[in-house]
């Protein structure tokens, strides 16, 4: 799979909360309810050295998976065109999901494109608890 998991820990970007780990990226739900998720990533893409096969029909996905299953219905998902035009790119993800306690929640990034891609501190992720 081309699924790359966010992983915060190394730029120390998501905002901290009881059920999130920041070692894993992995935001853990403490009772059972319907949460709303937010992920706005900023991400540098660097273009392939041969101008041919530029950005042009790249497209970016970046997903919020329940127990990282994301070829399942649970999760939220995005998807973007990579323009010619500059080399930092922001992407953003939310909405509401249903976790059970214990269930845990992940930004992932599919990156089509086949060239690298950095996610720059700035970035974020957050959940909230809206009801049972």
């Amino acid at each position: 799979s081309s699924h790359s998991l966010f992983q915060p820990e190394r730029e120390r970007m998501f905002h901290r909360g009881p059920g999130l780990n920041l070692t894993s990226g992995q935001y853990t739900a403490p009772i059972a309810g319907y949460y709303a998720f937010t992920s706005t990533l900023h991400i540098a893409h660097r273009e392939p050295q041969r101008k041919g096969q530029g950005c042009r029909g790249s497209r970016l996905r970046v997903l919020i998976c329940v127990q990282s299953r994301c070829q399942h219905n649970s999760n939220l998902e995005t998807i973007s065109q990579l323009g010619n035009s500059g080399d930092l790119f922001t992407i953003s993800v939310m909405g509401t999901l249903y976790l059970q306690a214990g269930q845990y929640a992940s930004v992932f990034v599919d990156n089509s494109a086949g060239f690298p891609l950095t996610v720059q501190s700035g970035s974020d992720f957050s959940a909230v608890l809206l009801g049972v």
